[in-house]
C-alpha cells in the first residue's frame, strides 16, 4: 500500500526565542517546605495570641472598686468561676468588666468586708460557675503545650521529607516490574492472539516446559534460557509474551529496557540482579524484557566509554542469563525491532538463543484480528470484516485495534448503537492519514493544482502494468496531505521485482508531473512524493542489488546504516562509489520521469476528466474512477490480468 499525499507549504518558522522555564536551583524543595513549616509555625503563633490575649478584652478592677459600684447600684449580675469575678454594669451597652476576690473567704463574706448593704447586695444576680476539670487543665497547660505541639509537629514534618529522600536513595537499585498474577483477571492466552501462526507454534514448547519442566529434563534436554522476539512495531510481541505467561500460569515480570539505563554508574547493573533475584523466586517465572535494544546495543562502537552505564547493565545482563542452572524454570523474553543493532553476545548460544520472528499479518491474519477486536463492539448488518481486510495491507495488530476503536467512536460520535461498514472503511484513512480536516478549505486555484496533482498519480498508476490499482482518490486534507491517492494490490506481497520498483518511482512523480504540464509551475505539494521516489530509488541501488552499473552489491543497511557494526565513523565505500550511487540514483529518476510524462500527454484528456470530477465531488471510488478510464480508452485492472513476473529474494 503506497500513498501519495499532496503536501502544503511548509509555514515559516518563528523567529521569537522561546524563554524556557526558570529551574528551582539544587535542594529547592528542602528549602520550600523549610519555609512552608515557618511561616505555619508563625501563623499557629500569632492564632493562639489572638484567642489567649483576645481584642476586646475586659477592664480589670480592683476589689474595693467593686464595692464601691454594688452599693452605688451599678452593677446588675455577678458571674463567679473559682476567684474570677465578671461584673455586668446597667449601662446602654452592658459593660462587663473583671476582678479577683479572696481565696479565702466567699464573695458575700467579702463584699460586707467591705461595707457593702445587704439590700443594695441582695439586688445583685450572683451566679456560681463551677469550673471543669478540662478547662481547668486547659487553661493552666495550654500555654505550655500549645507551643511544644507546634514545635513537635515542625520537627515531624521535616523529618518525613528526610526520610523520604532516604527510602528513595535505598530502593534506587530495586528494580520496579509490573507483575501479572497467572490467576488475575488481566491474563491472556493463545485465544486472544489471531495470527502469528509460526511464532505461536514455537513459543508453545515454552509453556510445555514451564508446566511439565521434568519431562525435558529426564532425557537431557534444556529448554533455551532467552527467546527474542522480533518484529515491526505493533505486531504483538509483547502480547506474545504475556500469552506464554497466561497459558503456563506462571507469574510475569515485564519491564522496559530504558528502566534499566540511569545517570549513575551501577544503578542498572543492581536493577538487574534486583529482577533476576525476584524472578528466581517466584519460578516458574517469566522475565520480558521490552525494547532491549535501548541496553542491549553493540558495544565498542566509540559512543560512551568502555565503563559507562549502558554497557555495565549489558554486562549484567549476559552474566545472569548465563549462570542460570537448568532448573531454574526462569524464561527470559524480550522484544525488538530492530534485532541488527543487538550485541552478538548477547544473541549467542547460552543466552538469547531462540529467536521468533513475528511478520505483518496476512489477509486471513488481519481477518481473525479484527474478529477478536470486534468482540464487545456492537455491529451492524451491513459489515463485512473480509472488506476491512483487504482493504488494509501492511496494517499490524495495532493498526487494525485503532481502525475497530475509531470506528466505535466514529458511530459514537454520531449517536449509534452500532458500528457500521461506512464507520470502518472511513477509520481506515483516519488511522494512517489522520482526521478529515473539512475546515481547511482550499480556494479555487490550489484546489484545481491539487485535483490534477492526485489525478496526474491515479493515471499514471492505471496506464503502467506492474502499479497497484488504485482504489480511491481524494483531495480533502488529511493530517498534513492535502489529497493522497490510495492503490492496493490484490493480494498481499512479501516481494517487490525491480519493474513494480520502477512502476511505483513512475507513479509518485504523476503528480509532479501533471502540475508542470498543465500550470507549468509546480508546487510544493510534491514534497512528501519527492522524498519517497528518492529514497526508494537509493534502496534500489545501495541494498537490493537493482543496478546494472553497480552490480549485485549491498552498500548500505536499513534506513541507510552502515552494515556489519561498524559505528558511525562514516561509509564503508569510496568517494568515487558514492558519486556512481548519486548519479545511478538520478538516472532511474529521470527515466521514471520521462514515462510519467509520456502516460501523461498521450492520455490528456483522461487527466481532465478525473481532475474535473475531483473538483466537484471531491472523492473518488474505484467503480467511478474505473468508468472515466474505459470513457478515455483504458481498460482498467483486473485481478486476473496482473502480469506475474519472477521475483528475486530481498533481504
Amino acid at each position: 500500500m503506497i500513498f501519495h499525499m499532496a503536501t502544503q507549504a511548509p509555514k515559516p518558522k518563528n523567529p521569537r526565542r522561546r524563554i524556557p522555564a526558570p529551574k528551582l536551583p539544587h535542594g529547592g524543595g528542602f528549602w520550600l517546605n523549610l519555609t512552608v513549616s515557618v511561616v505555619i509555625l508563625l501563623v499557629l503563633a500569632g492564632a493562639y495570641s489572638y484567642l489567649a490575649g483576645g481584642i476586646n478584652t475586659p477592664e480589670n478592677i480592683s476589689l474595693s472598686q467593686v464595692a464601691q459600684d454594688i452599693s452605688v447600684g451599678k452593677v446588675t449580675s455577678i458571674k463567679v468561676n473559682g476567684d474570677d469575678l465578671t461584673l455586668t454594669y446597667n449601662n446602654a451597652t452592658s459593660t462587663q468588666k473583671t476582678a479577683k476576690k479572696e481565696p479565702e473567704s466567699s464573695l458575700s463574706q467579702t463584699l460586707t468586708n467591705y461595707g457593702v448593704d445587704k439590700s443594695a447586695l441582695d439586688k445583685v444576680a450572683i451566679t456560681i460557675e463551677n469550673q471543669s476539670g478540662w478547662g481547668f487543665w486547659l487553661s493552666t497547660l495550654g500555654p505550655f503545650l500549645i507551643p511544644m505541639v507546634a514545635i513537635a509537629f515542625f520537627v515531624w514534618y521535616l523529618s518525613r521529607q528526610v526520610r523520604g529522600a532516604g527510602m528513595q536513595a535505598f530502593s534506587f537499585g530495586q528494580s520496579k516490574p509490573r507483575v501479572i498474577e497467572p490467576g488475575g483477571s488481566e491474563r491472556i492466552t493463545f485465544k486472544d492472539v489471531a495470527g502469528a501462526k509460526e511464532a505461536k507454534e514455537e513459543l508453545l514448547e515454552i509453556v510445555d516446559f514451564l508446566k511439565n519442566p521434568k519431562k525435558f529434563l529426564d532425557i537431557g534436554a534444556r529448554i533455551p534460557k532467552g527467546i527474542l522476539l522480533m518484529g515491526a512495531p505493533g505486531t504483538g510481541k509483547t502480547l506474545l509474551a504475556r500469552a506464554v505467561a497466561g497459558e503456563a500460569g506462571v507469574p510475569f515480570f515485564s519491564i522496559s529496557g530504558s528502566e534499566f539505563v540511569e545517570m549513575f554508574v551501577g544503578v542498572g547493573a543492581s536493577r538487574v540482579r534486583d529482577l533476576f533475584l525476584t524472578a528466581k523466586r517466584a519460578a516458574p517465572a517469566i522475565i520480558f524484557v521490552d525494547e532491549i535494544d535501548a541496553v542491549g546495543r553493540v558495544r565498542g562502537t566509540g559512543v560512551g566509554g568502555g565503563n559507562d552505564e549502558r554497557e555495565q547493565t549489558l554486562n549484567q545482563i549476559l552474566v545472569e542469563m548465563d549462570g542460570f542452572e537448568p532448573n531454574e524454570k526462569v524464561i527470559v523474553m524480550a522484544a525488538t525491532n530492530r534485532p541488527d543493532v543487538l550485541d552478538p553476545a548477547l544473541l549467542r548460544t547460552g543466552r538469547f538463543d531462540r529467536r521468533v520472528t513475528i511478520d505483518l499479518p496476512d489477509r486471513q491474519d488481519r481477518l481473525e484480528i479484527l474478529q477478536i477486536h470486534a468482540r464487545k463492539k456492537p455491529l451492524a448488518e451491513d459489515v463485512n470484516l473480509n472488506v476491512i481486510a483487504e482493504r488494509t495491507p501492511g496494517f499490524s495488530g495495532a493498526d487494525l485495534y485503532s481502525l475497530m476503536n475509531e470506528a466505535a467512536i466514529l458511530a459514537a460520535r454520531e449517536s449509534r448503537r452500532t458500528v457500521a461498514q461506512y464507520d470502518l472503511i472511513r477509520s481506515i484513512e483516519k488511522v494512517m492519514l489522520g482526521p478529515e480536516r473539512r475546515s481547511h478549505v482550499l480556494n479555487k486555484k490550489e484546489k484545481e493544482i491539487t485535483a490534477y496533482h492526485e489525478a496526474g498519480h491515479a493515471l499514471v498508476a492505471s496506464a503502467l502494468p506492474y502499479a497497484d490499482p488504485v482504489h480511491k482518490i481524494s483531495i480533502i486534507s488529511r493530517g498534513r496531505a492535502a489529497g493522497y491517492t490510495l492503490k492496493l494490490p490484490f493480494e498481499d506481497k512479501r516481494m517487490q521485482s525491480r519493474k513494480e520498483f520502477l512502476d511505483d518511482i513512475s507513479m509518485a512523480l504523476g503528480g509532479y508531473v501533471a502540475e508542470k504540464t498543465v500550470f507549468d509551475d509546480v508546487t510544493t505539494g510534491a514534497q512528501n512524493d519527492l522524498q519517497v521516489l528518492t529514497a526508494l530509488a537509493r534502496d534500489m541501488v545501495t541494498r537490493y542489488g537493482m543496478s546494472d552499473k553497480l552490480g549485485t552489491v549491498a552498500l548500505e543497511g536499513e534506513a541507510g546504516r552502515v552494515l556489519f557494526g561498524a559505528g558511525v565513523a562514516g561509509r564503508e565505500y569510496s568517494e568515487k562509489v558514492s558519486a556512481e550511487i548519486d548519479a545511478e540514483v538520478r538516472r532511474i529518476i529521470d527515466e521514471a520521469y520521462k514515462k510519467a510524462e509520456a502516460i501523461i500527454a498521450k492520455n490528456r484528456k483522461v487527466l481532465n476528466s478525473i481532475a474535473q470530477r475531483l473538483v466537484e465531488k471531491e472523492t473518488i471510488e474505484r467503480e467511478e474512477f474505473e468508468q472515466i478510464l474505459i470513457a478515455g480508452g483504458i481498460t482498467p485492472k483486473k485481478k486476473e490480468e496482473i502480469v506475474v513476473e519472477p521475483k528475486t529474494v530481498n533481504f
